[in-house]
């Protein structure tokens, strides 16, 4: 699987360059949109509610000695707690919404990666896009909702919460690859098929949202970037992996090229 994560993380090297050979950047336009006010959004969330939540959280200790040192501490945990939910609603979102838009991008990136294939892709409209898009990210956000919370109280453990937190980090980076590799599946598998192609291919999966989620650490530029370079990247890797296990048929020549050719 180690091989998978690096595979899924060399994908990302020219996707700049792919994005501006095949006309990509404007399928981007409205995803941008809907990630910008989306991740703004949760951004003022933490600001204006993390007070609150933080004197919910300064409740718990009982003592006067230490209280005020307490609620400062639970000020910024509120805030944190805010963030980190915030990140994995951001992500589930965003994609839901993006996927009527990034299909094509795939598409795109497919036909590029392989000319003219005799496979017979699922043809879908805007609004079947938009509701698997919508049912895949809603089975990913409960299922990962399911760890996370757990994850995250323990996460708080002294010195071995840090593997808490790389857990943390490994479980959203799985989901979020997910979201991105289904662009692609969405023309080739059913619901179900997916998931299972995904579960064979977790590595991707993670190397892609490690990526995703690292980049979203980029001030204002990584609600812009973030989205179509990682999609591009998830659907070049998809695709290789799907032409590697014979997934897709390739057109073979006719038979009087190849008499030309010889």
């Amino acid at each position: 699987m180690f091989k998978n994560i690096i595979n899924g993380v060399k994908a990302y090297f020219g996707t700049f360059k792919l994005i501006s050979k095949l006309g990509l950047w404007k399928y981007f336009t409205i995803p941008i949109l809907i990630s910008i006010v989306t991740g703004l959004s949760f951004v003022a969330l933490a600001y204006f509610f993390s007070d609150n939540l933080g004197a919910v959280i300064a409740k718990i200790w009982p003592w006067e000695w230490g209280s005020e040192t307490f609620a400062t501490i639970s000020t910024y945990i509120g805030g944190l707690l805010i963030l980190v939910i915030g990140l994995i609603l951001y992500k589930h979102i965003v994609m839901a919404l993006s996927a009527p838009f990034m299909s094509p991008v795939s598409e795109k990136v497919e036909a590029h990666l392989l000319g003219e294939t005799n496979h017979a892709h699922r043809n879908t409209s805007f609004s079947q896009q938009l509701s698997r898009g919508i049912r895949i990210n809603v089975r990913n956000l409960f299922r990962e909702l399911l760890f996370m919370i757990p994850l995250i109280i323990l996460s708080f453990i002294p010195v071995i919460g840090i593997l808490f937190t790389i857990l943390i980090f490994l479980i959203q980076a799985y989901y979020i690859g997910f979201g991105n590799m289904d662009y692609t599946m969405e023309r080739h598998f059913s619901y179900k098929e997916s998931i299972q192609f995904v579960r064979k291919n977790r590595g991707t999966a993670i190397g892609n949202g490690i990526v995703f989620v690292l980049m979203l650490f980029i001030p204002i530029l990584g609600f812009i970037i973030t989205l179509p370079i990682s999609v591009v990247a998830a659907s070049t890797e998809t695709v290789k992996i799907l032409k590697e296990k014979g997934l897709i048929e390739l057109k073979k020549p006719s038979k009087e090229v190849s008499k030309i050719d010889a």
